[in-house]
């Protein structure tokens, strides 16, 4: 008989395998999602009755739908990734309607659902409130009927690759999940996210009845992000790498395994804007496979060498930014010849230590002091003042701290999900469409 291992969610598999591993899903998990739970693949009277532990049997890794979700985007799974996979398929079905109907009177030929109209009925059908009782195959015709019943008059049949599987559904959740299970298994989970009550299913890849009976070693299932699929941030200096990475640990926990950084234990190996742009040229003249994203402050001098980098054609897993652009850096206290007044730091004076919370500890009201004049850009670059102190201000922060309301984040969380949102770009420009695999017409 063998031994399933599936990937479920809210207890209906969106893939599976049977007698190995299949997908590796740890990516998807990190190591606090590791627990045991019951598996309907173990005969518990057995343990009971021998007063054995089923402990080892039941490990599974789980998690919310809304905390995988991030991680989903980050190995490139958004909704645009989804959207352009789920155009593939729908052309391919109709093309194959097409040719199988050819020569019959069919008018008009029936065209596949949209992406949102698509969406729209995955979502409209939250998991939970599936009817998931068993219906044998061989209760009658009536009551494999009733499976469908609730989706009847909603365009089911538009759905790409309806009326083609050649096994029948057992429940009307089982019958839903082959409705939409049209896609890779993340752009399905992807979907279903969508629905704010479909958001805490539980997400579940349950390993030990396959380990425990020797189709795999517990080995091969680990968490965390696989190296191919993190990203290296190359920053302009230490400080920066100091705060993103506790930035990350603190503020976004669930995906922050996906992030590395140049090691900077010793000293930064790429100081400075002109050592960071030739570091990125050599990455994109060798090209390396890594994923990275070059990130400048924002500042003149950040502008400039962002300009420079933007010249050369970089490729797809490799991307160049500067640190957003704030409202609040719009008006801000500048000191000059003339004296201080409030001006657009925007683009001129803005490195990270400007996105920590600037009321934190015994200074000065913030400020930034003009320094070199930037002829190429016709501006001056500025710097903050006792920017090393605010930098360790923020380094002291805790989880608990912050939970506290003490210390302001909001700055510093908009850096995060702006780079973030720039790696989860560079995982989608790497969809080929053409690596789409073919619906199973016969």
């Amino acid at each position: 008989m063998g031994t399933e291992i599936t990937l479920d969610v809210g207890g209906v598999a969106v893939t599976y395998s049977k007698n190995h591993r299949g997908i590796d899903h740890g990516s998807i998990f990190q190591e606090q999602d590791r627990k045991a739970i019951r598996s309907d693949q173990i005969n518990y009277e057995w343990y009971e009755k021998n007063d054995e532990n089923p402990e080892s049997h039941e490990m599974a890794f789980t998690r919310r739908l809304r905390h995988v979700a991030p991680r989903l985007e980050l190995l490139g799974f958004n909704l645009e990734r989804v959207r352009r996979e789920y155009g593939v398929i729908a052309s391919e079905w109709k093309g194959e309607e097409l040719y199988l109907h050819e020569g019959e009177e069919r008018t008009p030929p029936i065209e596949p659902m949209s992406f949102i109209e698509f969406m729209n009925f995955a979502i409209a059908h939250p998991i939970g409130s599936l009817d998931d009782t068993f219906v044998s195959p061989s209760s009658g015709h009536e009551s494999a009927a009733q499976i469908q019943v609730r989706f009847k008059g909603k365009g089911i049949e538009r759905i790409p690759a309806y009326g083609l599987s050649p096994s029948p559904s057992f429940s009307e959740r089982e019958f839903f999940m082959r409705l939409i299970n049209i896609l890779h298994p993340y752009s399905v989970l992807r979907v279903l996210a969508e629905a704010e009550a479909n958001r805490d299913a539980a997400v579940v890849w349950q390993y030990g009845p396959l380990a425990e009976a020797g189709w795999a070693a517990e080995r091969e299932f680990f968490p965390n992000a696989r190296r191919t699929e993190t990203f290296l941030i190359a920053t302009e200096g230490s400080s920066d790498v100091h705060i993103l990475r506790h930035a990350l640990a603190l503020l976004r926990p669930e995906v922050a395994d996906f992030f590395r950084f140049i090691d900077v234990s010793e000293s930064h190996p790429f100081s400075g804007t002109g050592s960071l742009v030739k570091f990125a040229e050599g990455l994109a003249k060798i090209d390396v496979h890594n994923q990275v994203l070059i990130v400048f402050d924002n500042d003149a001098e950040g502008l400039e060498a962002h300009q420079r980098l933007s010249t050369l054609m970089l490729p797809v897993n490799m991307r160049s930014v500067m640190l957003p652009q704030l409202e609040e850096f719009c008006s801000f206290p500048t000191q000059g010849p003339e004296g201080v007044h409030h001006t657009d730091i925007n683009r001129r004076a803005a490195a990270i230590e400007c996105y920590l919370d600037l009321n934190a500890g015994n200074h000065p009201p913030a400020k930034i002091r003009w320094t070199n004049y930037k002829k190429n850009l016709d501006t001056y670059q500025g710097a903050l003042e006792f920017k090393e102190g605010y930098c360790k201000q923020f380094l002291k922060q805790t989880r608990d701290s912050l939970d506290r309301g003490t210390y302001d984040v909001r700055k510093i969380e908009a850096v995060l999900d702006y780079l973030i949102a720039e790696c989860v770009a560079i995982a989608v420009d790497q969809f080929d469409p053409t690596d789409v695999e073919p619906l199973n017409l016969f």
